[in-house]
């Protein structure tokens, strides 16, 4: 199988939208067809990004001026902070100072690149609901339209893209023709993104719904709802690997969800497990996932629920790797059995069904100033294992009030310097305190495992010279401190940039 790649950009609309000053400068640059984005801050200098390089656009500093000359030549900005230009696929991205003034502009090259979906076009073709994963930039949404456009045009199915942020068909109330014949519905705001998926299935008889960015619980059951209908579902979702979305409470329903089940003393004994076992809880929403390792090249599970089961039991599992070759053939190959750890980084099925499992262990608990009935009642409610104790030293986790916390009492201020982690109920309610014990729970389901080895694996790559700088996957505020600590030890800096939920860590020299 061989791939042609046409790819259309739309370059010159971006670089009209640039002051004069700024086009021209950008036009006279090497390989613009490897350009990423343009970047405009007020006070700095203006810079255009490439894959491998950087490069200064003028020694004059960016002015409000250029700044209002950009957003008066594109659309306007939504409530994700993100602009665009008129039947194009390009990204223009706001950066707002605290009265809401934007101060800043990342104008983001789109490209719709033909050809990239045959590498899985038998998947797509199937009729199966496949779920997209990978880390930010790989090429997702680009798939995505590819996908959009064969299914539409080549098999004259009825296709709606929920476009949240116009990032598949581009801006404006026209689509772009990257998508072919596929209908497109704009989301008002990215809030809304689950109504629109559930409005797109009622209102418009689709066979074929893609969606880009599933992210919250509500698009998760949404999505769940529209597979039960029997329409196919083409999406990408926040997550590096199955292992990943195995991992997030939030997004495990796309897979099956995790749940622990108590077995009979007989059939514990017949398993030959522990009385309290993981298992899928119900079929998953998407048959297949594809885990997009690198541009061009694909880890396939054909059959996430058998794939679900085998992690949970322990079991080795080997996707299926697609990667197209120099020549551009398609090279299919089966992976090993995974018994360590990946190459990427992230945690292999017997790691993950520990990690799992761990999530369900016992925990100590110190209430301090909260009823320890209530602690208890909560934890039950909840089906969470804790233990209450005395003395904050055989805790596990300190939980107090917000007012006794700004005390800094003795007792809270030993625990903190002993690195016992202080969470805080908004008050002494069963509700507040069931919601702290939650995030107890949540932050030791142990995400930090896979996000740590990444850190690990792009320090050794840039103490090799293999990379000047790397950017790791996002993760919440607690993650990323332990991968800021980990690039300090090995005297290199880091910063992180973007915003919740996907603020992530860049690390270079």
């Amino acid at each position: 199988m061989t791939l042609d790649r046409p790819v259309t950009d739309d370059l010159d609309a971006l670089l009209r939208s640039l002051p004069p000053y700024l086009d021209q400068r950008v036009r006279v640059l090497e390989g613009l067809d490897g350009l990423l984005e343009v970047v405009m801050d007020l006070g700095r200098a203006p810079e255009a990004r490439f894959v491998d390089r950087e490069e200064n656009l003028s020694d004059r500093e960016v002015t409000p001026e250029d700044v209002a000359y950009v957003m008066s030549r594109i659309g306007q900005f939504g409530g994700d902070n993100r602009a665009g230009i008129e039947r194009t696929l390009h990204r223009i991205s706001a950066l707002r100072n605290r009265a809401g003034k934007v101060v800043g502009l990342t104008l983001r090259v789109g490209r719709a690149v033909y050809g990239t979906v045959n590498i899985i076009r038998e998947v797509i073709e199937s009729g199966k609901s496949v779920l997209l994963v990978g880390r930010p930039g790989v090429g997702k949404t680009t798939l995505l339209r590819e996908a959009a456009r064969v299914l539409a045009d080549e098999l004259g199915k009825r296709v709606v893209v929920v476009d949240t942020s116009n990032e598949i068909a581009g801006d404006g109330d026209i689509p772009h023709p990257g998508i072919g014949r596929a209908r497109r519905m704009q989301v008002p705001a990215p809030a809304l993104q689950h109504a629109v998926m559930i409005e797109a299935v009622e209102n418009h008889m689709p066979e074929v719904i893609v969606i880009d960015e599933i992210g919250t619980e509500q698009e998760a059951a949404a999505s769940r709802t529209i597979a039960e209908r029997g329409v196919q579902l083409i999406a990408t979702a926040h997550g590096n690997s199955l292992e990943n979305l195995m991992l997030n409470p939030t997004l495990s329903d796309l897979v099956g969800g995790i749940q622990t089940v108590t077995l009979s003393d007989e059939e514990a004994r017949r398993r030959g497990t522990q009385k309290s076992v993981l298992e899928r809880k119900a079929p998953p929403t998407f048959q297949v996932l594809v885990e997009i390792q690198a541009y061009q090249r694909m880890a396939i599970y054909l059959d996430v629920a058998q794939t679900v089961d085998a992690i949970l039991l322990g079991v080795p599992v080997a996707p299926e790797i697609r990667e197209r070759t120099p020549g551009g053939e398609v090279a299919v190959t089966s992976a090993p059995s995974r018994t360590g750890r990946r190459e990427d980084g992230t945690a292999t099925p017997r790691s993950v069904a520990r990690t799992l499992a761990g999530a369900r262990e016992m925990v100590k608990v110190y209430p301090f100033g909260i009823s320890w009935n209530r602690v208890e009642e909560a934890g039950r409610g909840l089906g969470l294992p804790i233990a209450i104790v005395r003395e904050p030293e055989e805790a596990d986790v300190v939980i107090t009030l917000k007012n006794y916390y700004r005390r800094k009492t003795p007792r809270l201020r030993d625990a903190e310097s002993s690195g016992i982690p202080i969470f805080i109920a908004r008050s002494n309610s069963a509700a507040q305190i069931a919601s702290a014990l939650s995030s107890v729970f949540e932050m030791r389901r142990g995400p930090e495992e896979s996000a740590v080895e990444e850190a690990r694996e792009a320090i050794e790559a840039i103490q090799n010279g293999q990379a000047e700088e790397m950017e790791l996957s996002p993760q919440p505020a607690i993650v990323r401190r332990l991968q800021h600590e980990l690039a300090e030890r090995a005297s290199l800096s880091s910063t992180s940039s973007g915003h919740e939920p996907y603020r992530r860590v860049q690390i270079y020299r």
